[in-house]
């Protein structure tokens, strides 16, 4: 029997070879591919008892795996997957959390500053008598927005970025203190309160729109040329009317900058464009200029006013 099996089976792999067992036929895949199976018919026992195995295709259980692998196509990249981290529940609480809570502090100190410019007698009189002061600030303001606008090591830098940002907002505090004691103090505050107001609710708009003004970054950067040379036709004629229609024209363009703005820091499903979360001081940075200056034109409206 064991010969027979020998026969049938290449002897045990291959038999025997001088009393040692030869080497194993070396592997062949396309003995265990798919192929049809013709059946097979075999007696059990001495009974009239037969086991038919049916024909047909039968697949290569063993390397199965094995040639799946090889067939499938490898897996779909994204560039999407390399900005999906704002869309993140999680991430986007937490910048705008950073967001409005540096704001804040920014928009309080400002209104300190400006306080202490308009009811400190000393320090009011002196901005009087000191005309270069204003002047200097507005330099000082403009190249702080430049380098935070501009370098992105600078913004993106912890302490740097901050320490660059309590700055700017110190320099900002004191040029519009240099202007606010040109106006009577009563007139400061109807602006401030204003400004708080418009910006609150132009804020929930913003939050609860719809409507994606992120898409309008061409018109609003039209409107702002348009407004830059009326004011210079403004600076000509020396009219009042054109003055006020001009501060009403720049309140309506920085609110809605404002919304922009602060569509850009929400992002969401509805919106074309966003911040990346990495840039809150920019975006907090975009914010207070919007603001600051809203209270500008609305100070200059409630001025001509009164």
């Amino acid at each position: 029997m064991d010969q027979a099996y020998g026969r049938d089976n290449g002897g045990y792999n291959g038999g025997y070879n001088g009393g040692y067992r030869s080497n194993p036929r070396p592997y062949n895949p396309q003995a265990y591919e798919q192929r049809r199976y013709t059946g097979m018919q075999y007696q059990v026992g001495q009974g009239n008892i037969a086991v038919v195995s049916p024909s047909g295709t039968y697949d290569n259980m063993v390397h199965h795996d094995r040639n799946q692998q090889f067939n499938q196509a490898p897996p779909e990249y994204s560039e999407e997957g390399e900005d999906s981290t704002f869309s993140d529940p999680a991430i986007r609480r937490g910048f705008i959390r950073k967001v409005y809570l540096t704001l804040m502090i920014q928009l309080l100190m400002t209104v300190g500053i400006i306080c202490a410019f308009i009811y400190w007698d000393t320090l009011s009189q002196w901005t009087r008598a000191t005309y270069w002061f204003t002047y200097t600030m507005m330099g000082a303001q403009i190249v702080f927005i430049v380098a935070l606008s501009c370098c992105d090591n600078l913004r993106r830098r912890v302490p740097l970025n901050f320490i660059a940002l309590g700055l700017f907002t110190i320099v900002e505090g004191m040029m519009l203190g240099s202007l606010s004691v040109y106006f009577d103090a009563k007139a400061v505050l109807w602006a401030i309160g204003a400004t708080a107001f418009v910006s609150f609710a132009l804020s929930l708009f913003a939050m609860q729109s719809k409507w994606d003004f992120t898409m309008g970054s061409g018109c609003l950067w039209a409107f702002a040329w348009t407004l830059i040379s009326f004011g210079m036709l403004c600076a000509i004629l020396r009219s009042q009317y054109l003055y006020i229609t001009y501060a009403c024209l720049g309140t309506l363009l920085f609110s809605l900058y404002l919304v922009f703005d602060t569509q850009l820091i929400l992002g969401g499903k509805h919106r074309k464009n966003e911040v990346s979360p990495e840039e809150y001081v920019f975006a907090a940075l975009n914010l207070y200029l919007d603001i600051v200056l809203m209270f500008l034109f609305l100070l200059r409206i409630i001025g001509l006013s009164r």
